[in-house]
């Protein structure tokens, strides 16, 4: 595999086939990773799914049984949830970028462990590159602490803004810890609001100038 990849300073000038080209040669390559033992009890590597010019792009923890099953990053009953906050927020799933800090589902959906993350995180860190979103949404700890900081703390810290090179980051709850604990509903709500006003603050912006 391709060493880790630093985050791009500036949009892609490569003309539209070109870039979506390379996003689809990264994905047959990343679809034939061994870089942990994930790959070896997992059905498949799932890379990703959605606009690959996307201006939000999502980031969860791993891929969970159906997401393995399928070969689609948040296809369960986390991803169902996704879907309505999305849609909630005035979203479409096709127009944002969804993937997670694991290609690769862990066994029994536990959390990825350190060496594992930091074996596929140039994975990620080379899509993020190739896609290179305006925003990146941080879904859960184990995605903040990846793009962020490693002692990042999700329930106290969620809902500030952070910077990842030029990328601005949302770290927010799981979709799977709001099925958990409905009250943390209400705080994903407030992230996204945030996200969607940055989101259109910023669109509005490059409309006047273009």
């Amino acid at each position: 595999m391709a060493e880790q990849c630093p985050f791009s300073s500036g949009h892609n000038s490569s003309a539209d086939g070109d870039h979506e080209a390379s996003l689809e040669t990264w994905r047959r390559l990343c679809l034939t990773c061994r870089r942990c033992l994930l790959r070896e009890g997992a059905r498949g590597v799932v890379f990703g799914e959605g606009n690959p010019h996307a201006a939000i792009m999502f980031v969860g923890e791993g891929p969970g049984g159906d997401e393995d099953k399928l070969g689609r990053p948040f296809v369960g009953a986390a991803g169902q949830l996704l879907n309505r906050i999305l849609t909630a927020a005035g979203l479409a799933r096709e127009d944002v970028y969804i993937a997670n800090v694991v290609k690769c589902r862990p066994p029994g959906n536990r959390q990825p462990q350190r060496e594992e993350i930091a074996a596929c995180l140039p994975l990620l860190q080379r899509q993020i590159f190739l896609i290179d979103p305006l925003i990146i949404v941080c879904l859960g700890a184990v995605a903040a602490q990846a793009l962020i900081r490693p002692d990042f703390a999700i329930t106290k810290e969620r809902g500030c803004w952070h910077e990842l090179g030029k990328h601005l980051v949302m770290p927010t709850f799981h979709p799977a810890a709001l099925l958990r604990d409905p009250h943390k509903k209400k705080a994903v709500w407030e992230d996204m609001q945030q996200v969607v006003k940055l989101h259109n603050q910023i669109s509005g912006e490059s409309g006047e100038e273009g």
